[in-house]
């Protein structure tokens, strides 16, 4: 990695902080396991299967937290540049525009400039990874019944992430030379919720012809 990149992913640039998993904990395993896979090389396809006897809830839950660290880190990035000025509106081109809703605040869908939307969209994943009701990290705390359709809705919602940034920031990332790390981090992601099935296929349209070229 150049000192050029390593600038630009370096830990004060993080939106959020970290959430880790405890050493020696099922999990922390399995987490090892993929950043083996990952840095080893293996082809994205093949790492992001399911490992033979493992729990997929275990495999759903490792890989949520991993992309809120690294979503949140690639957004990090060009924060800076999203402003309400730049972004009035959470969008990914003219055809999609994304409007939050949390059931507390905002009971509705409501328009919001982009890095409020962010913001409110990191808070509220934080939230759901560190409710140890949702995400136990102890392996004896069952998952809840509903955890994939929580994860599903969260990976949604990361997805969004991409598509802002790959359609109104990505001049920016090409800037920092950070279009490499970001474009396998994709990919990654992609092969991810498509192998599960974590992702409607109509929420992936804003960057199918970009997936197309890249992934396919």
């Amino acid at each position: 990695m150049s000192i050029a990149l390593k600038q630009v992913f370096n830990k004060d640039k993080t939106f959020r902080p970290k959430r880790k998993f405890e050493p020696g904990t099922q999990r922390f395993e399995l987490h090892k396991r993929a950043q083996a896979s990952l840095n080893s090389g293996l082809d994205l396809k093949a790492a992001v299967q399911l490992p033979s006897g493992e729990d997929q809830n275990d495999w759903v839950a490792v890989h949520v937290v991993d992309f809120f660290n690294r979503i949140n880190l690639i957004y990090g990035t060009i924060c800076e540049f999203c402003t309400e000025k730049t972004c009035p509106v959470m969008s990914g081109g003219p055809k999609y525009e994304y409007r939050w809703q949390d059931d507390l605040k905002y009971k509705k869908p409501t328009a919001l400039p982009a890095p409020q939307y962010m913001n409110l969209l990191m808070d509220w994943i934080e939230m759901q990874i560190n409710n140890e009701n949702i995400f136990p990290t102890r392996v004896s705390v069952p998952f809840p019944k509903n955890f994939l359709q929580i994860c599903k809705k969260i990976l949604c919602r990361l997805f969004r992430v991409f598509v802002h940034v790959y359609i109104h920031h990505f001049d920016r990332i090409i800037l920092m030379g950070a279009e490499a790390h970001i474009n396998t981090c994709y990919k990654h992601f992609y092969y991810f919720v498509t192998e599960l099935n974590l992702i409607d296929r109509k929420e992936l349209e804003p960057l199918k012809e970009m997936t197309t070229r890249m992934c396919h």
